[in-house]
């Protein structure tokens, strides 16, 4: 381990709550109520869609129910990219046709605007940076995937991406050995917990009711069941991504992954003079086990990506603690692409889990027959995703009760998809153990090459993956 290990907060939910004030959760369910809409989660899903459908019709009686606190699970602990990505595009353009793959990915573009906008309007400040987003090639191999990548998202409408030589790269941030990158206008760097708890004051402040303090242990049509009291409501919105395998029934619905980060110290002038990064664009690669960063408001680098990927039998993290060795890992990335952080001291180390389907498709339901709605299986693509979701159900309620017709909303791909549940353990583990170690095998073996061949072992993975 680093030497200054010894001085990193390892835990603590996340880096995020460091400078803000851990909530005082609000008051749990007293008893049994009734809502004209419960929703069940307080992170970026279950707020978005409160705020929504409160704007659209203020006279809808909507409680929240948040286990812990708003912000306790991946919206407090996320790496701040507010971006267009989401997840299963490709699948659903096999499925739906290409234009309405092109339709969510043209959504997706605007929803980055939309949060960007929503928080100015609601007097928001998350330290929001419109810099975009820059995926970064290092090797031969992740340059061929980049310019795939780049074509592809040409194909699906975004005329307004740049493709970026090793000159151009180097002039936005100097990542060693660049080779190449790609960027896009659709993105943004957020601190998430204050994202998380001004849309929570937002939504509390139009009337919504929201009880903290209060897990939801079974959902069923017209009943979310807690310890202190079942709320009965004609719609139940099941918002809950990574933590969704702790409610009855749904074990084997979305697989929490686990994504860890770290912070460093701030940094001083001089560092950021030799590092660049001053549009602080999002920042990621084309590795198969990638990394995700960005510059925050105080002059830090919060970098993130895999570390012990899943926990047997799906079980979730309490604090965010992170084991030493991926703390390490995670060290050893950011001194990979800046060697003059050598000997730089992380501060602080987390980790949090994101809803992982089957088949890697987001989706956003509403099941008209029982009134049971749910979003997510956002793959690490959910801090605009969950906006997009929430106006979604928004727009699927009130189809659904009358007060509106279909939208574009309503008829985009990923709306109702049905995917199979994850295999029983123990093989549930073994994948996800075995497809991980693959691809960090395959990242070496690309490093250590010159092959522009993305590599075999990495490609087997993607297709027993499903990916």
């Amino acid at each position: 381990m680093n030497a200054s290990a010894a001085s990193t907060v390892n835990g603590g939910i996340s880096f995020w709550y460091a400078d803000q004030p851990t909530p005082t959760p609000r008051e749990p369910l007293a008893g049994d109520a009734s809502a004209d809409v419960c929703i069940v989660g307080g992170g970026y899903t279950g707020l978005w869609t409160a705020y929504y459908l409160k704007k659209a019709a203020p006279f809808l009686r909507i409680t929240l129910l948040e286990q812990k606190f708003c912000g306790y699970g991946a919206s407090g602990r996320n790496g701040g990219w507010l971006y267009n990505g989401i997840a299963g595009r490709d699948r659903y353009a096999a499925k739906h046709g290409k234009d309405a793959a092109m339709r969510l990915q043209e959504a997706m573009n605007a929803t980055v605007t939309e949060v960007v906008e929503t928080a100015a309007t609601e007097g928001i400040d998350a330290d929001i940076h419109h810099g975009g987003v820059l995926e970064v090639a290092y090797t031969p191999a992740q340059l061929s995937r980049l310019k795939a990548f780049h074509e592809a998202e040409l194909a699906y409408g975004e005329k307004d991406r740049l493709l970026l030589g090793a000159r151009e790269t180097a002039a936005r941030i100097r990542i060693a050995g660049a080779v190449g990158s790609s960027w896009t206008p659709h993105g943004a760097r957020i601190h998430p917990v204050k994202l998380v708890t001004g849309l929570a004051r937002a939504v509390e402040e139009l009337g919504v009711v929201i009880h903290e303090s209060t897990p939801v242990t079974e959902i069923r049509p017209k009943h979310a069941v807690t310890p202190y009291g079942t709320v009965r409501a004609p719609y139940v919105l099941r918002c809950t991504e990574g933590f969704t395998a702790a409610l009855k029934g749904e074990k084997r619905t979305w697989l929490p992954m686990n994504s860890s980060m770290i912070a460093t110290e701030p940094l001083t002038d001089a560092q950021w003079e030799r590092i660049g990064w001053a549009g602080r664009e999002a920042l990621g690669d084309m590795a198969h086990a990638y990394m995700y960063a960005q510059r925050t408001a105080d002059g830090r680098i919060a970098l993130g990506g895999r570390g012990v990927p899943y926990r047997f039998g799906s079980k979730t993290d309490n604090d965010g603690r992170t084991q030493p060795a991926t703390i390490d890992a995670l060290r050893e990335i950011l001194v990979r692409l800046f060697p003059s952080l050598a000997g730089v001291r992380i501060d602080h180390a987390w980790s949090g889990v994101l809803g992982v389907p089957r088949d890697w498709c987001a989706t956003a339901t509403l099941d008209r027959s029982t009134g049971l709605g749910w979003a997510g299986g956002y793959v690490g693509s959910g801090v605009a995703t969950a906006n997009l979701a929430g106006r979604t159900l928004r727009d699927l309620v009130q189809q659904d009760s009358g007060q509106a017709g279909p939208t574009d909303l309503t008829t985009l791909p990923w709306v109702n998809h049905k995917v199979r549940k994850w295999e029983p353990e123990p093989a549930r583990w073994l994948g996800v153990h075995g497809l991980y170690a693959a691809y960090r095998t395959a990242d070496r073996r690309e490093t250590s090459s010159h092959s522009a061949t993305t590599d075999g072992l990495a490609r087997l993975a993607d297709r027993l993956s499903g990916r």
